[in-house]
């Protein structure tokens, strides 16, 4: 039982003989704190009232570091009784002693700490000040004092009117309870739905974007600097449109690309033709060759021994039949003999190495003597493709 204040009354108790449950249990109300109370010593809780140093460990102590500490009764002050607290510093085995100060209303250090100064002058700090003992005499013996005394204290007041009545309407604006309770519930609702609608609007850029990290709410620097910021494409969606035609109106109707079809396929063997043909000069004959003919020879018509026989040797020369004037000037001019008819070795020749003459030349020189008649029975004239390309 820790103390007599259960209701439980043991069978031998007897008021008249114990009076209480404490002086049944001989034990007294403070229990523990009360054990030195017969050397009129109580063990109280004490706080530190301002920052001190400690004498022991040289540490600092906080105020309001609170203690067990034995309070002890030392003297008066008038009527007043000052009294000396004892406690151990928590953080060495040192003791500090301190006492009341009732004539400043303050607190003194006795031994075992120094006082960390952060005192100032209560009269510049327009605080109240206490009447010293001395003074108290003067006004009540002296009554020139007192009337002094009292004509300072007038011209105090009506100094410190205009404050007081100022502090006075700031207290009687927040007299009404009804009144300050709304307009703070107010001001609480519309900062709730603030705090909100920015709560969505930062889900709704999280989902959008993609993000899982929080935003912090943004600030006039930041809004700032977005001002200056533009972000956009290289090309809009117009700008690409309008290429996009400008291509299809340049492009060409016609396929360009080789081997696209069978037109490409025409296209490149007569260019390769066309890069085949050397040009002329304007003064020679056109020739059967430069024309990409080559005369074959018939394969109806053998050729006899005697026909072999007189085809005429490299060497020897012969002499022109006719002028220009007399021959053809074409295989279609030529008349046809009988196949049987025998032929010399000159007309069989001459259709392969003589060239044509341009339909408005009068050409009247002879023709020199290893070119033959043009005119063959046995030859056929071909046209020669062996530069294209084979399909």
């Amino acid at each position: 039982m820790r103390k007599g204040v259960n209701k439980y009354y043991p069978p031998d108790f007897n008021p008249e003989k114990h009076g209480s449950l404490n002086r049944y249990h001989n034990s007294h109300p403070l229990r523990e704190r009360a054990r030195k109370l017969s050397q009129g010593i109580l063990i109280i809780r004490f706080e530190m009232p301002y920052n001190i140093w400690c004498d022991g460990c040289k540490n600092h102590i906080g105020m309001g570091v609170r203690y067990n500490a034995e309070k002890k009764k030392v003297g008066n002050y008038y009527t007043t009784p000052i009294y000396r607290f004892r406690m151990k510093c928590h953080l060495c085995v040192n003791y500090i002693e301190m006492q009341t100060d009732p004539a400043n209303c303050d607190y003194v250090i006795v031994s075992g700490a120094q006082r960390k100064e952060e005192r100032w002058d209560m009269a510049d700090n327009e605080q109240v000040l206490t009447t010293e003992h001395e003074k108290k005499q003067k006004l009540e013996t002296d009554a020139m004092f007192r009337l002094e005394h009292g004509e300072a204290d007038r011209s105090t007041l009506k100094k410190a009117l205009p404050t007081l009545s100022h502090i006075q309407e700031a207290q009687s604006a927040w007299k009404d309870d009804f009144a300050l309770n709304s307009m703070l519930r107010r001001r609480f609702r519309e900062k709730k739905k603030a705090i909100q609608e920015e709560e969505e609007r930062d889900q709704a850029l999280q989902a959008k974007a993609s993000l899982t990290i929080p935003l912090v709410p943004e600030t006039e620097d930041d809004r700032r600097l977005a001002a200056l910021l533009k972000f956009h494409t290289l090309d809009s969606y117009e700008d690409k449109q309008k290429l996009k035609r400008t291509e299809i109106i340049s492009r060409s109707w016609f396929p360009s690309a080789p081997g696209s079809g069978p037109s490409s396929k025409v296209g490149s063997v007569l260019k390769k033709l066309a890069q085949g043909r050397r040009p002329t000069p304007a003064g020679s004959p056109i020739t059967v060759g430069d024309l990409g003919i080559v005369r074959r020879r018939s394969r109806d018509v053998p050729e006899s021994p005697q026909h072999a026989a007189e085809t005429p040797k490299s060497g020897e020369a012969q002499v022109p039949q006719g002028t220009a004037q007399d021959r053809p000037t074409s295989p279609g001019d030529c008349p046809q003999e009988p196949a049987k008819t025998p032929k010399t070795s000159a007309q069989e020749g001459s259709c392969q190495d003589k060239p044509l003459s341009s339909p408005g030349s009068s050409q009247e020189a002879a023709e020199p003597p290893d070119r033959p008649h043009p005119c063959a029975v046995s030859s056929s004239l071909v046209a020669d493709y062996s530069d294209s390309e084979s399909e």
